[in-house]
């Protein structure tokens, strides 16, 4: 009887942390022009004067604006998964090219936003770089349309990032599948930034950017963290921090959100038994607090 009432409560307090991250709605939203924003990440003000920074789900623009080694690191990467890296006669050419796309992003996003737009969030921490404070949503546009399908449709942006479940009904997998066929055929038409894309150096730009990601840590003399992270906080920066955590586990991990206990960690895809004995001494276990 009492193991019963111990499972009871639990799926309860599960339940519960179900409902604290379902989307809430809301309409008339307005877009707030800031510097330092690029295509998947700005300011946005709620209908009651508030303000909030927000990251879109499962787009990523290139980066626009590089203040430090890690902004640098991703653009990178980014141009390598564009496969523009040897544009023109070297990387200075590929990098403004790049940075010329990054703002092609954002003129984007300003006039499809120039209308009071949707935005569906549950509030989640958006943080990729712990200085900065954001929370993950959806952005409709006034024309009903999702504006991060629009940016990858538009080859603004890679389907890459954290995906969740819509406010639709369309389960995380499906979105994912929707933002992946909208950068298939964005690519086929050479649109934005795939319309500079060497499609022979294509594959080796990917592999070397594959082969860079399992060094890089080691290579930059990254410490692990000396104290326990928090799983259900720590920023997409701080996760990679942890050695066996790359940056697609690191989002997995986001998007999978709020554990309850350590253990669940098992169930993110790509972090079996063996990476689990790795990782869990890095963090904190959810259910003792």
């Amino acid at each position: 009887m009492f193991l019963r009432i111990v499972k009871v409560f639990f799926c309860l307090c599960f339940a519960f942390q179900l409902t604290a991250a379902e989307l809430q709605t809301f309409h008339d939203v307005s877009f707030v022009p800031t510097d330092w924003a690029d295509g998947d990440s700005f300011r946005i003000r709620f209908p009651d004067g508030t303000e909030q920074t927000i990251r879109l789900y499962g787009a990523d623009c290139i980066e626009w604006h590089i203040g430090d080694e890690s902004d640098a690191r991703r653009l990178r990467a980014q141009r390598r998964y564009f496969g523009i890296s040897d544009y023109g006669d070297g990387y200075a050419a590929s990098i403004e090219l790049a940075k010329e796309q990054a703002a092609s992003a954002y003129a984007f996003i300003v006039e499809e936003l120039s209308e009071p737009f949707t935005v569906y969030t549950s509030f989640a921490d958006g943080r990729g770089d712990g200085r900065y404070s954001r929370v993950y949503a959806f952005v409709e546009t006034s024309q009903g349309r999702d504006l991060a399908t629009e940016l990858v449709q538009q080859g603004y942006a890679r389907a890459f990032g954290v995906y969740r479940s819509t406010i639709d009904g369309l389960s995380r997998s499906d979105y994912m599948d929707q933002l992946k066929d909208a950068e298939l055929v964005a690519a086929r038409r050479g649109q934005g930034v795939w319309n500079y894309t060497d499609w022979d150096r294509l594959p080796e730009e990917r592999s070397a950017q594959r082969s860079e990601d399992a060094e890089t840590a080691a290579a930059l003399g990254i410490a692990p963290p000396t104290e326990p992270l928090d799983v259900n906080t720590a920023s997409r920066d701080t996760l990679q921090s942890v050695p066996g955590i790359g940056e697609v586990t690191a989002n997995r991990i986001i998007e999978s959100r709020p554990f309850q206990t350590l253990g669940q960690l098992k169930s993110v895809h790509g972090i079996g038994p063996a990476t689990f004995e790795k990782i869990s001494p890095y963090f904190k276990d959810p259910s003792t607090r």
